[in-house]
């Protein structure tokens, strides 16, 4: 397989483009990511490396005379990086049109770029999610100066300075409880100060400006009382605004990040919109930032598969290459499943994502609830699975899959904060029942499902019945949650999340199985039996009947049944 032609390599992607974007944007992609993809195969990946191993962000807390500069410094290389991913539009076509079209981008093309970047610096990715979350608060809440004097530098790809992103928002006391922060916010005429710490400030020290939750004196406890502000890291001068950094966090994984505790001290602030609504609006960031950690964990998954499936084909043992064995068909062939179908599902849900987010006004309530609910599983399952790809990808590699010569131990460590990053599992199941009890989501996800199904041909009716089926069983779930205490409700919420996530994941495998070819229909058979269950003796022997077509590629066995 040529791993320098990016649809050659992943012709999933390719289908998933070509359905999501119109023609002219798809023909845009189509080169775009091709070139973006030999940059990270090639360049990124050979500075990733070396970002991880020698070249982390280090912190210089004092300059030659002893003053506190805070300085963060990051290789060369990184910066190139920075530079290059930037420049290629992954943040400011999503808010600017792009010269070549002349029209503005949309959330698809850069999650796209975002799911190629991941697979070789899902590291450098958080900068990319924390600009883009800036982005957004800034185009969508901030006053008409606060944008015309930011914004532009948010969204540079290479016109003017460029100005990353962060959002500030973890206090010691607080973690996820942020209605316990504390960062207090003085009026000064125009601007505020801002004092306190903030305890977990990734992109510290490498964004132009940050976006910070501080309490104005006098407001109320709790989040309701938390305003959002842009942070400039420095003065007009240069020097810093007023802030320092305490340490650079020693991380597991993702080290290209500079993740700091950051002391705010009189720090100059601009408030964002409505004092009273800070919460809310960072809340709409954080569902950004969840969909990029899902892409994240997506490409995570591709690259530990990807690497699991080159080192079992060229692997000889006992005689026989690994691919050989059945087993390891097996296991590549659950892999490629899962991965299709989870890639498959984030940008269905990209797809209405991009619609409530560019289009906020023109959005139904309902479709914001069930934006907020499919955000949730997937960022739960994508995050769950990316650990369990990278650890069968040092599986599949023997003792070589634990020698950091090889990918595989860096994309483990990289992998594990995605289950912690934007919420944990027991925070997204608490945010399935609020919205249960919020917005009846239950009944509009069994509405939606229930939509797709009916765009299925009958051929499918016995598909179309184990999904209902299942359907019903989650109605039964959620019917005796709903008569329990909060204390008891709390301790069935993942097990709903996760009953719901096994329905849509289906359902999105089906779909693809209507509209393509042999080997979708193969696919979508598997994952149903992952899924769900079967016999402890497998009479078909599906994953061996269909490894050739899923694994390899190859259309020669799909006739055995």
């Amino acid at each position: 397989m040529d791993r320098s032609q990016l649809f050659v390599s992943d012709p999933n992607l390719r289908r998933i483009l070509k359905k999501h974007l119109d023609n002219d944007m798809f023909q845009y992609a189509e080169k775009q990511l091709q070139d973006f993809w030999h940059l990270c195969q090639n360049e990124f990946d050979e500075r990733a490396i070396h970002t991880d191993r020698e070249g982390q962000p280090k912190l210089i807390k004092y300059d030659a005379y002893g003053n506190d500069c805070s300085y963060v410094w990051l290789n060369e290389g990184y910066k190139q990086t920075i530079q290059q991913t930037y420049g290629a539009g992954i943040v400011g076509y999503v808010h600017k049109r792009i010269p070549e079209l002349d029209c503005r981008g949309n959330y698809i093309y850069s999650y796209a770029q975002g799911y190629l970047l991941s697979q070789v610096e899902p590291g450098f990715y958080c900068p990319v999610t924390l600009t883009m979350a800036t982005a957004y608060l800034l185009e969508h809440y901030a006053d008409e100066a606060l944008k015309e004097k930011y914004l532009p530098h948010v969204l540079s790809t290479g016109e003017v300075e460029l100005y990353e992103g962060a959002t500030f928002l973890t206090e010691r006391q607080g973690g996820s409880d942020v209605g316990a922060n504390e960062t207090k916010a003085i009026k000064e005429g125009d601007r505020y100060k801002l004092y306190g710490e903030k305890y977990f400030a990734s992109n510290a020290g490498a964004c132009g400006v940050a976006t910070v939750l501080a309490r104005i004196e006098g407001a109320e406890r709790g989040t309701k009382g938390l305003s959002l502000f842009l942070v400039p890291w420095k003065k007009e001068d240069g020097t810093l605004n007023h802030l320092s950094i305490r340490r650079l966090k020693d991380k597991l994984g993702v080290r290209a990040v500079p993740s700091a505790e950051v002391v705010l001290e009189g720090a100059t602030a601009y408030l964002i919109g409505d004092a009273s609504k800070g919460f809310y609006y960072m809340m709409e960031a954080l569902n950004l930032s969840r969909v990029c950690n899902a892409i994240a964990s997506v490409g995570i998954m591709k690259r530990a598969y990807d690497e699991a499936r080159s080192y079992a084909n060229k692997r000889n043992a006992f005689g026989k290459k690994l691919t050989d064995y059945p087993m390891i068909q097996e296991t590549l062939v659950e892999l490629a499943v899962k991965q299709e179908v989870q890639v498959s599902a984030c940008f269905e849900l990209i797809s209405l994502f991009d619609r409530v987010m560019t289009r906020p006004d023109e959005s139904s309530k309902e479709d914001k609830a069930l934006n907020r609910l499919l955000i949730a599983l997937l960022k739960m399952r994508t995050a769950e699975d990316a650990i369990h790809f990278s650890h069968e990808a040092i599986e599949m590699h023997g003792g070589n899959g634990y020698i950091e010569d090889f990918v595989t131990p860096r994309l483990l460590r990289d992998a594990q904060v995605l289950t912690v990053w934007e919420g944990t599992a027991n925070t997204l199941g608490l945010e399935v029942l609020r919205l249960l009890h919020k917005f009846n989501v239950h009944a509009l996800f069994t509405k939606h499902i229930q939509s797709l199904l009916n765009s299925l041909s009958s051929k499918w009716g016995s598909e179309i019945q184990q999904i209902m089926n299942e359907m019903t069983k989650v109605a039964a779930l959620v019917a005796h949650v709903s008569k329990q205490n909060n204390e008891i409700q709390t301790y069935y919420a993942k097990k709903v999340a996760n009953q719901m996530c096994d329905v849509y994941l289906c359902t999105i495998a089906l779909c693809n199985a209507d509209s393509g070819g042999e080997r979708e229909k193969a696919i979508a058979k598997l994952f149903m039996r992952l899924t769900w269950g079967h016999s402890l003796i497998d009479d078909d022997l599906l994953p061996l009947t269909y490894f050739k077509e899923i694994v390899l590629q190859e259309k020669n066995s799909l006739s055995r049944t």
